[in-house]
């Protein structure tokens, strides 16, 4: 054998094993999820309260029933639980909402064995879109009673269904649920969004209260920071899928490499934007340097 020879053939070797050791290493990391934590203070705040953000579970079981998350949730003790949508995975020939079911009400049982540190009550459960729940509400010859049987679990459950939808916490906080048009998350070239649309599908934001918005896609912080949006909660892009040091994700669900809102949390003109890793896969079940997460958001009073 040449030299030029056993140089490739030593290539192609190396590259196998290092391909062997990635899928290795994500196999070990999409079965171990991490529980994070970050702070957000605002002038709007005046009762410290603890979140839950959980998104992109994708029909993702972590321990039986999704036992090993919802323990962790109970440890937690938060004052309230935000879904940023696409629990379950909406694709012809593999949609079902069997996790689903089985983790909100695993939800609802710890809901009811647990009280927030700081209000005292069980917490409550808050519900946003994603592109799948929405595909299931679209594509009704594909996925028939599905989106109607989801509506039923939701409401059964007592979990607040924010779809283009706004509901005030309390005096201080208000919780928006938007809607995006399919063209967001159309591959390559999404949409473009107007300063209109948010107005148009939630009314204005509330500017004297705390503005939560529970957008999937990460894509237009610009837009939610601009509607009045003081914290915008998004998931969507699992974390870039690959990270890399001092880079960040390699690529989005939506082909887009290298985008700097893959996973983190973003600031402008003081309104915040935080974009979970979420929790699962689907058509792209990789996880490299990207373990899926479990969000927890602090809640707390800015001292001025």
């Amino acid at each position: 054998m040449n030299t030029e020879m056993k140089i490739l053939s030593a290539l192609v070797a190396g590259g196998a094993a290092a391909a062997a050791v990635g899928l290795v290493r994500s196999g070990y990391e999409r079965r171990h999820f991490v529980v994070e934590e970050t702070s957000i203070y605002s002038e709007k705040i005046r009762n410290p309260r603890t979140l839950v953000f959980l998104t992109d579970l994708h029909d993702k079981e972590f321990g039986e029933a999704n036992s090993q998350l919802l323990g962790s949730i109970r440890t937690i003790r938060p004052d309230l639980i935000l879904i940023g949508g696409d629990i379950m995975v909406a694709k012809p020939g593999k949609a079902s909402l069997e996790v689903t079911r089985r983790f909100l009400d695993g939800l609802c049982q710890v809901q009811t064995q647990t009280t927030g540190e700081n209000s005292g009550k069980p917490f409550r459960i808050y519900y946003g879109n994603g592109n799948h729940e929405q595909r299931l509400g679209r594509e009704y010859k594909t996925y028939g009673e599905m989106y109607r049987e989801f509506r039923r679990i939701l409401k059964q459950r007592n979990i607040s269904y924010l779809s283009d939808r706004s509901v005030n916490l309390s005096e201080e906080i208000r919780i928006s649920g938007l809607n995006l048009d399919s063209g967001c998350y159309r591959d390559f070239v999404p949409a473009r969004m107007t300063a209109e649309y948010l107005e148009r599908h939630l009314g204005p934001a509330d500017d004297s209260r705390f503005q939560i918005l529970l957008a999937h896609s990460p894509l237009y912080f610009e837009q939610y920071a601009d509607w009045g949006a003081d914290l915008s909660l998004s998931g969507h892009f699992h974390g870039g899928t690959i990270r890399l040091p001092f880079v960040g994700g390699v690529m989005t669900p939506q082909y887009q490499f290298f985008h700097p809102y893959c996973a983190g949390e973003f600031e402008k003109d003081g309104k915040h934007m935080i974009v979970g890793r979420g929790l699962g896969t689907h058509s792209i079940n990789i996880r490299l340097n990207n373990r899926p997460q479990l969000l927890v958001v602090r809640l707390k009073r800015k001292i001025t």
